[in-house]
């Protein structure tokens, strides 16, 4: 036998065996008959106190997730996934018992949480669907050519570096281009597939609104027909709510501006993007070290791929605590005005709990009776343009700001000069 082969056989012979054992551990392992997913997430807005009175439209509609989040709390399920920080601290709650499918139960909660012994569980309610005329186009859907440019930057540095911006024609783009432009990094959707057979939190009976100092630490059972009675499970630190974002930012649009936040407990790492429209153009800017418009970005992102995008210098690491944006990306052209928007996400990361735990022998037979996944994140946003102290979520007394009609009417608590609504900037571009 040659010395090449007396390596081989070993290393082959080693590498079957290894893959025997993982298909003998998978094969064992089979999908829990119950499932609970609990989404943790609190946002805020940079230099702004926490607000918890009911708002709806406009800047503040958007910041409530699409829909005013009225003075109970979160309203209806799926505000965790969004980027709205009113009310601040949201959770989401979703069961799906196999055994008893879209039937109540409830959750007996800590008492740290500060909203009662127990939270209801109840199945979703048929949505009421809109009649329409068969080939009615609504008219904020009408197809417009779109003109100008999408420009996008990135990476962080007082500098505009060699080789960007990566320019986007409108006016001349095909589909494709439009495809690679916004084919960016994302993860499949790991959130709760959501339907009849589920029980969900918030609902119609319970939306509660945490409070600053509300804390799910401590021991959680979820009770109900056909629920295993085994299904206690206790939450640590780490499955908590994570504090806000004590995000400051300086300088103005024209020069390189400046953010700087605070470390945020039990951040896995951070991502910053910016963007603003600067007449016809979208002007895009993320902390990325690659060209990415990173749209995927803001969600909640499994542990694995949080530290393998922070060794690609997709995300920055958790000790990072600021970040530059070039150098007039987001100066206006003469005679405008342009606030650009920036919103950050600090990644808590994802916990599994499983019952009973997977045995050490991957021979053993293992059915698990239920399983918990927990996923927490942080996010805030900020105005680009305007000192921003990062005095949000941190007891700032309300009678500071100008009540709402002030804002509205240009007095003393004013908004910035067109501020970007990330979502209309899209609908313009593409035509809807």
């Amino acid at each position: 036998m040659t010395p090449l082969r007396a390596f081989v056989r070993p290393t082959v012979l080693a590498a079957g065996l290894c893959l025997l054992g993982l298909a003998a551990q998978a094969q064992t392992a089979k999908t829990p008959k119950t499932q609970l997913w609990i989404d943790l997430s609190t946002g805020s807005m940079a230099g702004m106190p926490e607000m918890d009175m009911p708002m709806g439209g406009g800047l503040m509609g958007m910041m409530g997730g699409g829909r005013a989040a009225g003075a109970g709390g979160n309203t209806h399920y799926g505000m965790a996934r969004t980027m709205g920080i009113m009310p601040p601290r949201v959770i989401d709650i979703a069961l799906h018992n196999s055994l008893r499918p879209g039937v109540e139960a409830s959750q007996a909660i800590p008492a740290g949480m500060r909203v009662g012994e127990s939270l209801p569980l109840l199945p979703p309610k048929a949505q009421p669907t809109s009649p329409s005329e068969p080939g009615e186009v609504p008219q904020e859907y009408e197809q417009h050519k779109p003109k100008g440019r999408i420009l996008i930057y990135w990476g962080c540095g007082s500098e505009v570096r060699a080789g960007q911006p990566r320019v986007i024609d409108l006016a001349r783009a095909k589909p494709t281009d439009f495809a690679v432009a916004f084919a960016g990094r994302a993860v499949p959707d790991r959130g709760a597939r959501v339907g009849p057979s589920h029980a969900l939190y918030p609902n119609e009976r319970n939306q509660v609104q945490l409070s600053r100092d509300s804390s799910l630490v401590g021991e959680h059972q979820i009770r109900g027909e056909g629920v295993p009675a085994s299904m206690k499970f206790t939450l640590g630190s780490a499955q908590d709510l994570m504090p806000a974002i004590a995000l400051r930012t300086s300088g103005k649009p024209q020069d390189s501006m400046g953010t700087n936040w605070e470390p945020v407990r039990n951040a896995r790492a951070y991502y910053l993007h910016a963007m603003s429209q600067n007449g016809d153009d979208m002007v895009m800017w993320s902390s990325a070290e690659t060209p990415d418009t990173g749209m995927g970005l803001f969600d909640y992102l499994p542990n694995a791929t949080i530290d393998r995008w922070v060794k690609e210098r997709v995300l920055l690491p958790a000790d990072a605590t600021q970040c530059a944006i070039p150098k007039g990306i987001f100066a206006a052209g003469a005679g405008r005005e342009s606030t650009p928007m920036l919103r950050m996400m600090a990644y808590g990361g994802e916990s599994h709990i499983v019952h009973p735990p997977r045995p050490a022998d991957p021979k053993a037979p293992w059915e698990p009776e239920w399983s918990v996944r927990v996923r927490v994140k942080a996010h805030t946003m900020a105005m680009l343009g305007e000192e921003q102290g990062g005095g949000a979520m941190h007891g700032v007394d309300r009678s500071d700001m100008a009540e709402p009609a002030e804002r509205e009417e240009g007095g003393a608590g004013a908004q910035p000069a067109n501020p970007v609504n990330p979502i209309n900037v899209l609908r313009g571009v593409f035509g809807r």
